[in-house]
């Protein structure tokens, strides 16, 4: 008898990775091989291992990457401020390259000839997992049934259920998808579908309602060695546990909501809700150490490149040879980014009340606007002459070519002149 081909499925138990499991197994043929990647979500994978080998899988692995999520993925984009279209704080992007090569290592241990992924065809996700497994295993096949089989849509696969008692939470009602994390969650499609509706406010999980959060604002300090968070009211903490307490100080506050259209890699527009509380005070909290740290122009230059690095992490190319380079001058300048920011949360907000830095640039005998013994305002007078230096040629030329115009440039003015009257 011919041996059974064997695919490493990325099975969260939810409605799409339930059908699939039936699906290869038993329409296609295939022994199927579940991995589960622990990365914050919870009690979500309660009961899976379980309900993946009664559902047909001949193996079944819950990895725990927690620890390797938040330190190898989620600080390094903390560390540049990665922020996706003003934003996204990338909590789906930044889970993805963990659990691809999860996937290409269950696949070498099982001996599978292919790995399959419940993303869809419009999405982002299905090119996040596959380019990260074939750069880490470039003889690696994938399976996204989305691409091929006959469902067109979450009511056809509900109703697949349905006909092979096949047990899901999804309902036709309720139709919006969810993915958590130890970074965020986020909802998408089905009623949220429309722009203009609001979300339901039973919805989100991480965060309470601003209005309902508490009356008093509360301060948290957090603390930064080389860019890397370490600290939250001066408790030395783990990768993990510091991220799972500053998820529940924001959300005890409402901080973190955002609710926006974004541009998918496929070119798709799409509209997602996400929760974000610990990535949001990180996010402000390391902004605030390092502007009292980073040289103004290594600032610039790191600044201009965070959209470039974003959009990597966002495409999915976060096992590519630019990747590589960039995260490595991330690092490289967030040497001596150490101290505390002070961070007040009150009914949704997140605002900066205070910095230090061992290592600051910030002097106040320099900026004090009272008298000092080490700035010579003077000088300023040569530097501004010599920076509108430019400005006055330019000005001088243009005012020349108007006043004395050569006759082409005349023959031109008179053209567009003309065509702007007509």
């Amino acid at each position: 008898m011919t041996e059974r081909k064997k695919v490493v499925l990325a099975y969260s138990g939810g409605l799409d990775t339930s059908v699939m499991l039936h699906w290869l197994r038993y329409e296609q043929g295939y022994d199927v091989v579940c991995l589960t990647a622990d990365v914050g979500q919870g009690e979500e994978l309660s009961g899976l291992r379980e309900k993946a080998m009664s559902s047909g899988a001949c193996g079944s692995h819950i990895v725990d990457l927690r620890e390797t999520f938040v330190r190898d993925y989620v600080f390094p984009a903390v560390m540049a401020n990665a922020v996706y279209e003003g934003y996204y704080l990338l909590g789906t992007s930044l889970a993805r390259p963990p659990i691809a090569k999860a996937m290409v290592e269950c696949a070498i241990q099982e001996g599978a000839f292919a790995i399959s992924h419940g993303s869809t065809g419009k999405g982002n996700d299905q090119v996040r997992f596959e380019l990260g497994a074939y750069a880490l295993k470039p003889d690696i096949q994938v399976i996204a049934p989305w691409r091929t089989w006959k469902y067109k849509s979450r009511t056809d696969l509900i109703e697949y259920c349905r006909q092979h008692d096949i047990p899901i939470t999804a309902t036709a009602e309720k139709p919006y998808s969810t993915d958590r994390n130890l970074l965020h969650i986020s909802f998408e499609g089905g009623i949220l579908e429309d722009p203009w509706r609001a979300p339901p406010a039973d919805m989100f999980r991480l965060t309470v309602d601003p209005r309902h959060a508490p009356d008093e604002p509360e301060e948290v300090e957090i603390g930064f060695v080389d860019g890397i968070p370490v600290s939250v009211n001066g408790e030395v903490l783990g990768p993990v546990a510091l991220l799972e307490k500053c998820n529940a100080l924001g959300g005890k506050h409402g901080v973190g909501r955002v609710d926006i259209v974004e541009n998918r890699y496929v070119g798709i527009k799409s509209r997602g809700v996400y929760e974000t509380p610990g990535g949001t005070l990180l996010y402000h909290a390391h902004r605030a150490v390092e502007s009292l740290v980073l040289d103004r122009e290594v600032m610039s230059m790191r600044d201009g490149l965070v959209p470039q690095y974003t959009r990597m992490i966002y495409n999915g190319y976060w096992f590519s040879p630019e990747m590589t380079h960039l995260t490595s001058f991330m690092r490289s300048i967030q040497q001596g980014v150490s101290g505390v920011a002070r961070l007040q949360l009150y009914k949704g907000g997140c605002n900066v009340t205070g910095r230090k830095a061992r290592n600051s640039l910030y002097n106040p005998e320099y900026s004090t606007f009272e008298a000092d013994r080490v700035y010579n305002q003077a000088d300023a007078d040569g530097f501004i002459k010599l920076n509108a230096l430019r400005l006055k040629l330019s000005t001088y030329r243009d005012q020349a070519m108007l006043a004395h115009p050569t006759p082409a440039v005349a023959e031109e003015v008179a053209e567009l002149r003309k065509s702007y009257i007509e």
